[in-house]
């Protein structure tokens, strides 16, 4: 992977619908966009590692606590679009879409979805972990099933694979939603319209497969806290405090 140039941008608006402002919301003294930007940094893996906001607060707030940031358009209508943006103007053979709302990430997650990258037949990536049993059946939480070589074959908001015979080891996997991209993988998603089992699932990523395009899926490390909810706001800062303490 030395020769391979990775850019981490960390997409970053204001205007969450489930959890306000939520990007900038703090835990353990810290903005939760900061969190996300020290795990990316840390892990030496990406350079640059830039937060991209439209909003001129998120940009005081990392201009004052000196985290690299790039302003984009507030037309950008996801945050996938957002890192297209900003691909025609920092140079990057590969683009880790990190979701600015994951402030328990590690810098060891990197490793697995950028050493995906190794095969050549690799275009996109993205991580998985074996599913808590408390989330099998919670919607918020995308399983997703692989072939063999890890290539997805669908994600879906629903329990897959369905258990027909109640075995009880139905191996289910969560998605996160950190992406990485070639460069002409990433131009070729932005440029195709939404599918029907994107709308119906509410799912980017099955743009793709609709168009015939791979993901590959490593696995993750652990487990993250995506943060959505109040209550989530609180868990994670739990466990980034009892991080702090050890």
């Amino acid at each position: 992977m030395s020769t391979t140039r990775f850019a981490g941008i960390i997409p970053a608006r204001l205007g969450s619908t489930r959890l306000s402002r939520k990007v900038l919301r703090e835990l353990a003294g810290r903005p939760m966009v900061e969190w996300v930007w020290r795990a990316a940094q840390q892990s030496g893996l990406m350079d640059p590692v830039l937060v991209a906001t439209d909003s001129d607060e998120v940009a005081d707030v990392c201009r004052s606590r000196e985290i690299a940031f790039i302003m984009t358009s507030p037309d950008c209508a996801s945050g996938s679009d957002r890192v297209r943006e900003v691909s025609r103007t920092v140079d990057a053979d590969i683009y880790v879409n990190i979701q600015g709302d994951e402030p328990t990430l590690t810098p060891d997650f990197f490793t697995p979805l950028l050493g995906l990258f190794d095969r050549p037949e690799v275009q996109i990536a993205t991580l998985a972990v074996r599913c808590p049993p408390a989330e099998i059946t919670n919607p918020n939480a995308v399983k997703v099933v692989t072939a063999l070589d890890g290539r997805a074959l669908y994600f879906s908001r629903a329990t897959i694979p369905f258990d027909r015979d109640a075995q009880g080891d139905a191996g289910y996997r969560k998605h996160l939603g950190i992406y990485a991209y070639r460069k002409a993988a990433l131009e070729q998603f932005a440029a195709l319209p939404p599918g029907w089992l994107e709308r119906l699932e509410r799912l980017e990523q099955l743009r793709l497969l609709e168009n015939g395009i791979d993901i590959y899926v490593a696995t993750a490390p652990r487990d993250t806290i995506g943060v959505d909810t109040e209550e989530d706001l609180q868990r994670a800062e739990a466990e980034l405090l009892a991080r702090l303490q050890n």
